[in-house]
């Protein structure tokens, strides 16, 4: 299949990116653009981003609709990452699963979108998407699995990193996240079904070096944020556990060792961009878990119940302000984005406004 390179207005804007991660500066840009949050339907039919605007109290007003000009699967990933911010949230990147290749937009100041690029994901069935600086990589969960590298031009553009596919570690790994760890000298891969960490050292040229495969401290490793240290703090659904990891050569040792959320199907995760807190999502209990995060990686649960999503609901993506202000997710039973306000102590004030999704939207992203 033939792709069309999609340049647009983006050339105007010269942006050239820097060696840093994707979240510097963010605080930054929340000051001087205002706050945004993204999803994508992940309809069969023609994906396409639902952008909301922020307001000062953390409600969401919907801006548009961006068509991705690729194809969802029509229901849930249930993985994490599927839209991401990059490049001091100047740029969006998205996975089509459908159609097993990846957008790119622009993000303009009023939070619109203006789309750049697709590209060919460097595999089939691309579940999850990750950047740093320049460089982005995209987790295939098809065939046998691998994660492919790429790195993107001023103009918003992709191209693939010579050298830069890995392979997991087996076929049929059911894998569920690609993330750079906070400095960009790691990847790391989450399979749920082989209950395995992935560790990938990244070098200066962004090629992902040979994998290392650590088992899980907890069976289903699932959803993953890292803290300020490099420390990435990862859900384990069986259980409903999250443990904490310290990233090395000789890939992930395990620093807090499956603390129980108290709720059911820990899933997704995100950490304030102070780094102190995680939330995650009990994606099958309704509810929300709090842990606070020590300057050493390690956790420990703070609240078993920050808040509580109402019956029969099933919390699924998160997303947090730049602010640190607002915590964002995806209810998917009811198909409402809701909103909550974080307070002294990773407290969580529900906010009466929740925007309609479609059946089946996934992946959260903010700022």
């Amino acid at each position: 299949m033939r792709f069309r390179r999609l340049a647009g207005a983006a050339a105007a804007t010269g942006m050239l990116f820097a060696l840093v991660p994707a979240a510097a500066g963010i605080a930054a840009a929340d000051a001087g653009r205002g706050g945004f949050v993204y999803t994508e339907t992940n309809s069969a039919s023609g994906n396409a981003i639902l952008a909301f605007a922020r307001s000062d109290d953390g409600r969401l007003n919907a801006i548009g609709t961006f068509p991705t000009h690729g194809s969802g699967t029509g229901s849930g990933l249930a993985t994490q990452g599927e839209v991401i911010l990059a490049g001091d949230n100047h740029w969006l990147l998205s996975v089509n699963a459908g159609g097993n290749d990846v957008s790119v937009f622009r993000v303009r100041p009023d939070g619109r979108l203006a789309l750049t690029d697709r590209a060919p994901a460097g595999g089939t069935d691309p579940v999850s998407v990750t950047s740093f600086g320049r460089f982005v990589y995209v987790l295939d969960a098809g065939g046998s699995g691998n994660i492919a590298g790429f790195w993107m031009d001023p103009l918003g553009r992709l191209h693939h990193l010579p050298g830069a596919v890995r392979s997991l570690s087996g076929p049929a790994t059911n894998p569920a996240q690609v993330s750079f760890s906070t400095n960009g000298r790691f990847l790391v891969v989450t399979e749920r079904a082989t209950n395995s960490l992935d560790t990938y050292p990244v070098a200066l040229d962004g090629v992902a070096g040979a994998r290392v495969t650590t088992v899980s401290s907890g069976p289903t490793p699932y959803g993953f944020a890292f803290d300020l240290r490099n420390h990435p703090i990862v859900s384990e659904a069986t259980n409903s556990t999250l443990s904490s990891y310290r990233l090395s050569s000789a890939g992930a040792t395990v620093i807090s060792a499956s603390v129980p959320t108290g709720g059911l199907a820990a899933c997704w995760v995100v950490v304030t961009p102070d780094g102190r807190w995680a939330f995650d999502t009990n994606a099958h209990g309704g509810t929300i878990s709090s842990f606070a995060i020590a300057r050493s990686g390690a956790i420990t649960l703070h609240a078993s119940v920050a808040a509580n999503t109402g019956a029969g609901s099933a919390p699924l993506d998160l997303g947090v302000s730049a602010n640190g202000r607002f915590l964002y997710v995806n209810e998917s039973a009811s198909h409402r984005l809701m909103a909550y306000a974080i307070g002294p102590g990773a407290s969580l004030t529900a906010n009466p406004n929740a925007p309609a999704l479609p059946a089946g939207a996934s992946g959260l992203a903010s700022f």
